[in-house]
């Protein structure tokens, strides 16, 4: 045991030893919710009993750790919540999203979006032109998109309340036009789309907004699990057909699963 501590301290910056095998305590006690044995927690922390009441007083006194029911046991306090969130609120979403974005950019060479929802639209908070495709999109940053005949906007009405889809098509029966012999108005054959999404966790856009291009979303989630943004690759129809879905899906649904990760959803 000796040895496993030597060896870790060896890769600590000089003088916090300490710090690091705390929050080494509270990663591991974040997995017991209703608390966890000091001679457990111990052993999963490679450390010895004496070192880690030490450490787990002092998380004590500072608020961030309590006992729990079951005697010798700890479990982390509701001062974590308020800690994280601020943290989530300080997060800059497109200084977190940017890289990943700009990584499916060059890997796939096409047009990569991602946008937020804001009531009763998808809005483009976020733009990457092709690298090598020839296809430039319509699409603007700030633009507001409707959400059934977008394939962003569809990953929202997929996530979203059950009640919330009959009540939209009810308030926007004006807007749902066709815009191409491709865009659905039709309610039924809309529940059957999201039903398909929400399987699949994959949207497309089906020359429903404009003819000649093609889109394929998938739901960014936030540490609560809801479906905050959504990330999507624009290309032409044409160039789809040739390459196939599954040569986009994977990176595509990888980058959301990073940048979900970023906003504190565990993933893996």
């Amino acid at each position: 045991m000796k040895d496993i501590e030597n060896e870790q301290a060896k890769d600590k910056p000089a003088g916090s030893q300490s710090l690091f095998r705390g929050l080494q305590l509270i990663e591991i006690l974040s997995n017991y919710p209703n608390g966890c044995p000091l001679a457990h927690l111990s052993e999963l922390a490679e450390l010895n009993k004496s070192t880690v009441h030490r450490l787990l007083q002092g998380l004590q006194s500072c608020g961030y750790v309590t006992a729990a029911p079951a005697a010798g046991s700890y479990r982390l306090t509701t001062k974590f919540i308020s800690v994280g969130q601020k943290s989530l609120s300080s997060l800059n979403i497109i200084h977190v999203a940017a890289p990943h974005l700009e990584a499916l950019n060059l890997a796939t060479g096409e047009t990569v979006n991602f946008s937020s929802r804001e009531d009763d639209h998808a809005i483009l908070i976020y733009k990457l032109e092709p690298t090598t495709g020839m296809l430039r999109t319509r699409a603007y940053i700030g633009q507001h998109m409707p959400l059934h005949c977008s394939a962003m906007g569809k990953i929202y009405m997929a996530y979203g309340h059950p009640d919330y889809v009959p009540a939209y098509w009810e308030s926007h029966r004006e807007q749902i036009q066709p815009l191409t012999r491709n865009t659905i108005v039709d309610l039924k054959h809309m529940n059957q789309e999201l039903a398909r999404i929400r399987e699949q966790g994959l949207a497309m856009d089906r020359e429903e907004n404009e003819l000649g291009v093609s889109c394929l979303a998938v739901p960014v989630f936030d540490i609560h699990n809801r479906v905050t943004y959504a990330v999507s690759i624009s290309l032409s129809t044409a160039k789809l057909g040739v390459i196939g879905e599954d040569a986009l899906l994977k990176p595509l649904k990888d980058t959301a699963v990073a940048i979900s990760g970023e906003l504190g959803l565990k993933v893996g």
